[in-house]
């Protein structure tokens, strides 16, 4: 019996739990027999794969459950439940299953079990599974085996939310006709999965993360619930897919979600991507949580350390935008000639024939907050990770003179005309004749 998975208040009687409530310990429910909730708005998700400081290298689902690292996986979930997600996307490999049952087994239980402990649901999906033969769409007689071992491995595990069956089955090489044949072994395998659901009498949803629109329309069939990946560069182009599937939905009456998004290399920023499905009232999963081997150059919130990529995606995640509108109050960061003394500060320290190593850095420290605060600069690399750089290095005059001349340069547009602070007191008004 599937339990626990808190929906919307206003979700369908079949769930009806309150989003914010954990006495159960997790966020959506679905339970035993039972259809999943219309309502899947509720779904703030996340794709989770190994952290960069575990030595199982990049793109490795099969290594996640062979070495398993309980301390760290904790860790990230933590972040995650920080920001308040409730649900993660895993894949399970096949392959980590045939090489060693046991431990795959035990290793994918405590990863359950410490999801529901910080109240995030789980969608497991399938890769590395057997695959037809050349020619041939027919399922492998070995995936059974694995799908009802995990199935009863998992039937009393209330985290397991989800199966995905297929990720991006109209993704990859070939023609049309090697696309439709992805498209039906993803159908069967979903037929596959229901089947040892059924035999088990836990009935977990089952869906198929198809990376467009058009996919989730061919395959709606064989799944519970619809989902899509959506990477698309601009908020258009993002609103148009939304509206599209939602309005599929509607017609073949199945809950929908998004189950992969954001993406720096893609022109499909967190904070775009979060703010037009929050609009849209779609649930989501961002690729993804940590900052990775594989993907980390264009993914990922996280380091493992708990520091991040860019508060703008923390902030996104938690419904907090920049604003973009007519409004904005651009920043004056010489209001107080701070803009000014650093000017100065740091032509004086830079005329110095033996310029002193700390009080360099007391200059390059001051420039470079003005710079970050104001948002004078981009922040690709901040100008204080320079600063702090150099100051756990050995001492070097020539590189810090350097930094001190860039920020100089970047500063002085910003300098404004010397103005009295504070403000000088009115003057009272002249005398009217005859008063």
């Amino acid at each position: 019996m599937r339990f626990g998975w808190m929906g919307m208040a206003a979700a369908s009687v079949a769930l009806g739990m309150a989003v914010g409530a954990r006495a159960q310990g997790m966020k959506p429910a679905v339970k035993n027999g039972m259809k999943p909730s219309a309502d899947l708005t509720s779904v703030r998700g996340f794709n989770y794969t190994t952290s960069q400081d575990t030595s199982i290298g990049g793109r490795n689902h099969a290594a996640l459950w062979l070495k398993y690292d309980a301390a760290q996986t904790d860790r990230d979930l933590g972040y995650a439940e920080r920001l308040e997600l409730n649900q993660a996307r895993v894949f399970v490999a096949y392959s980590a299953w045939k090489q060693d049952p046991e431990l795959f087994n035990r290793n994918l239980l405590t990863f359950l079990r410490a999801c529901r402990a910080h109240g995030i649901g789980v969608m497991l999906g399938l890769i590395d599974q057997p695959r037809p033969v050349a020619g041939s769409t027919e399922l492998p007689p070995e995936l059974k085996p694995w799908l009802e071992d995990m199935v009863k491995l998992t039937a009393k595990e209330p985290a397991l939310q989800f199966w995905d069956a297929s990720n991006e089955p109209d993704g990859g090489r070939g023609g049309a006709d090697a696309r439709a044949g992805r498209l039906k072994v993803a159908m069967e395998t979903a037929g596959l999965l229901h089947t040892v659901e059924a035999a088990a009498k836990t009935h977990t949803p089952v869906t198929i993360g198809c990376m467009r629109v058009q996919c989730m329309k061919e395959t709606a069939a064989a799944v519970d619930v619809l989902s899509f990946h959506d990477y698309s560069p601009t908020r258009a182009a993002i609103q148009a897919n939304i509206a599209e599937a939602r309005a599929f939905a509607a017609t073949v009456k199945k809950p929908l979600f998004n189950t992969e998004m954001s993406c720096v290399g893609r022109a499909n920023p967190y904070d775009m991507a979060l703010e037009e499905f929050m609009k849209g009232h779609m649930g989501w999963y961002l690729w993804e949580l940590t900052i990775t081997h594989e993907w980390g150059t264009v993914h990922g919130i996280f380091y493992p350390d708990g520091t991040v990529r860019d508060p703008t995606i923390v902030a996104a995640v938690l419904g907090f935008f920049r604003n973009r509108g007519p409004n904005t109050v651009l920043e004056d960061p010489d209001r107080e000639g701070w803009v000014r003394r650093a000017v100065a500060g740091g032509q004086a320290w830079l005329a110095e024939p033996a310029p002193d190593w700390e009080a360099g850095l007391k200059q390059a420290e001051i420039e470079a907050n003005i710079l970050e605060t104001a948002q004078l600069v981009a922040m690709r690399n901040p100008p204080t990770r320079t600063v702090e750089l150099l100051r756990a290095g050995p001492a070097d005059i020539a590189k810090l003179q350097e930094l001190v001349r860039k920020q100089v340069a970047e500063l002085t547009p910003y300098e404004d005309a010397p103005r009295m602070w504070p403000p000088a007191a009115a003057a009272p008004p002249a005398a009217t004749p005859g008063k």
